[in-house]
């Protein structure tokens, strides 16, 4: 992952990843995962998703982690809320009542850090990784999650045409991560208006990934 370019981005504002309302997508299916009020769920590469203060508000627990500090502080000015910042290991941490950020390299967060969760939300994680890191990121993530149920929002379209982030992931490569313990359940396939940052057609795919 470079590091480099993703703080450049927040450091610019270069942030047209960053979305203005939750994603339909997570509205729509967070339900398919039969979850419970007070569930704890997980958000890798989090930003300043507004997806997170939507959990919030279905009275979910909500544990991100971001590689950017200046992301997770605009999360809490914008949130309205004044979170304990303090060092944890390899991490800075914010905390608010029902909300917790890791603040660093998500590869060096360990089960014993990030502490039990009931589900993963990836919306815009595993996309955003080149081809070379996803897969370790998968298996990073069901390690660390215990194998927790997955909402995955990810884009497919011809990497020849437009290089990624957001990387275009297809259904072969879902399935290459997940099967082994999951049954990948596709929910939603649609064309992406205007095309992926108007350049090329794409796809917008939502998967239920479970046991």
């Amino acid at each position: 992952m470079d590091r480099k370019f993703w703080h450049q981005r927040w450091e610019s504002n270069s942030i047209g990843f960053h979305g203005s309302k939750p994603h339909p997508m997570l509205v729509q299916y967070f339900k398919e995962l039969e979850l419970d009020e007070g569930d704890r769920i997980f958000v890798p590469l989090c930003g300043k998703t507004l997806d997170i203060g939507w959990l919030l508000s279905q009275g979910f627990k909500v544990v991100g982690a971001e590689l950017s500090e200046i992301a997770i502080r605009q999360l809490f000015d914008e949130l309205g809320q004044k979170p304990e910042v303090k060092d944890l290991e390899n991490h800075r941490y914010y905390s608010i009542d029902g909300l917790e950020i890791f603040v660093g390299d998500i590869f060096e967060l360990t089960p014993d850090i990030l502490g039990s969760v009931n589900a993963v939300y990836d919306r815009a994680a595993l996309v955003a990784l080149p081809k070379e890191l996803r897969k370790k990121y998968s298996a990073h993530l069901i390690n660390i999650t215990d194998k927790a149920p997955q909402l995955m929002i990810c884009f497919e379209y011809d990497q020849e045409q437009m290089d990624g982030p957001p990387f275009s992931v297809s259904d072969k490569e879902v399935t290459e991560h997940y099967a082994d313990l999951f049954k990948p359940y596709l929910l939603e396939s649609s064309e992406v208006p205007g095309g992926l940052k108007g350049q090329c057609p794409a796809v917008e795919k939502a998967w239920l990934i479970m046991k």
